[in-house]
Order: structure tokens, then sequence, then C-alpha cells
């Protein structure tokens, strides 16, 4: 019988299926068979320790190194490293533990295999209708604008009061490094979407020092629900927050406790 991953994954490619079955799928299953589940459109399988990509490139995924320090994970994590911090989907919203950045572990090669590196060639954006009229540029690839097009239908419902969060964005697509790790940020591939200034807060503006970071936020909950729901993680959850930022990582919510 073939494994859950593969009748998942098999399925999902021929019916284009909604993102929570894709991580009804992949709740029990080990963190590369979570990536195949979460990417079915470029992720072909896993082979052991290695991806197989639909283009025939093959990558392996490291190993969980627990001497690695916090720094060191920022700049150098493998493709498991990615699933040390288990993303609190749901979770109340309280200053997070120091250093508790699920999501923020990213392989630079892993992303680029998934979306394209920007540096040699620019990410294949699509339009989408944002709310109060606004229109926003976000990638095709792994159906991430379908699932932020999901995502504003679902704010337009809200409020006034809450909507005015959402716009105008703060930005989509910018090829550049994170400011603190030199690594590639996921608005290099226009999977990440930063909401309205005004309601941002950000670690490096409130913080004098990275031992000490007071924490700040003003996003309302309603909105953070509704993104964690369609496969967004939201920084605010990040000891180094940043609050008006969402990115498309579906793979970090499979398995995750949905918010009551």
């Amino acid at each position: 019988m073939p494994s859950m991953t593969r009748r998942c994954t098999s399925w999902a490619a021929r019916s284009n299926a909604a993102l929570a079955l894709l991580i009804a799928c992949a709740a029990n299953a080990d963190p590369l068979d979570t990536l195949v589940a979460s990417y079915p459109d470029k992720i072909a399988r896993r082979d052991g320790n290695t991806l197989i990509f639909r283009d025939g490139a093959r990558m392996d995924a490291g190993a969980v190194d627990a001497h690695k320090s916090f720094d060191q994970l920022l700049r150098e994590a493998s493709v498991l490293d990615q699933f040390r911090l288990v993303y609190p989907r749901g979770a109340e919203i309280a200053p997070p533990q120091n250093d508790f950045d699920p999501g923020r572990f990213r392989d630079e090669a892993f992303f680029n295999a998934l979306y394209g590196d920007c540096r040699k060639r620019k990410p294949d954006l699509i339009p989408v209708a944002w709310v109060g009229g606004e229109r926003v540029l976000f990638a095709r690839a792994n159906g991430a604008a379908a699932h932020l097009e999901a995502v504003a239908a679902e704010i337009e419902k809200l409020p006034p009061a809450l909507r005015r969060a959402a716009t105008p964005t703060a930005g989509t697509y910018a090829c550049r490094p994170v400011k603190d790790t030199g690594r590639l940020s996921m608005h290099s591939y226009d999977a990440a979407i930063d909401l309205n200034l005004k309601y941002s807060n950000y670690w490096l503006w409130e913080a004098k020092d990275a031992a000490n970071v007071p924490y700040r936020n003003a996003m309302p909950r309603q909105i953070i629900d509704i993104f964690e729901r369609h496969g967004f993680i939201w920084g605010g959850r990040w000891y180094h927050y940043d609050t008006m930022h969402f990115e498309y990582r579906p793979e970090l919510l499979a398995g995750a406790a949905p918010a009551r």
C-alpha cells in the first residue's frame, strides 16, 4: 500500500486540494514527509534523508546538531533544523521565551529550490486582490498567492476597526537579506507580506540589545488567526518579533493545534 504521504500528495496534485487537507495528511508525518505533503507541486518524494524535487534535483536534509548556537541556526540551518522549534499556532498572544523564533531557521538553498533565487531570476508573481481594493503581487508557486487571496476574503468580512490593520500593506516582494542574519528574507521569494505599518512593532525598533527585547504588539488576534488557518506563520510569535510580517509556511502548521 502507498505511504500516507504518497497518497496525500497524489490526491492533492490531481485535485488542487485545499491547504487544510494537506495539513491533515502531514499531521502525523516526520518533517520530510511533511515537506512533501506541503509542497507537492515542487517536491516529488523523499528517499531516506534526501528530498527529491520534481525537476530532478536532490537535496540532503542535513542533520539536527544539538551543538549549533542560535546564531549558527539563523545563518547555517539545515532543512531539518527548520523544524527545531514548534510554531505555536492558536496560542495566546504573549511575550515569547528568549530566542524562541519558530520559522526563522531557514535553509536558503531549500527555499531557492521551492521558489527560485531572486538574485538570478525574479520569482513568478501574480496579482492578488487584497483588502480594501488594494492589489499586491505574490508568488504563484506552491499555491502561495491562492492562499493569500483566501486570507484577504476572510479579512474583508471583519469589522472596519479590525480591517484597518491589514491595509495599506507595507510590501510583499523585495529581493533582500534579513537585517540580522544576512540570509534571504521570505520576501525575496514573494512568499511574505507586511501589513499596515501603523500597527507594526519590530524588535530592532524597540530593543537596545538582543538580550533584552521588550515585547509589543498591536496586530488584532482575528487577523492572526485567519492567516494561520491558511498556512501563514506570524512574526509576532517570535522573540525577535516582527508583528506586521506573515509568511507562507504550511509545513510549520502541520499538526499544530488550531486556534480556539
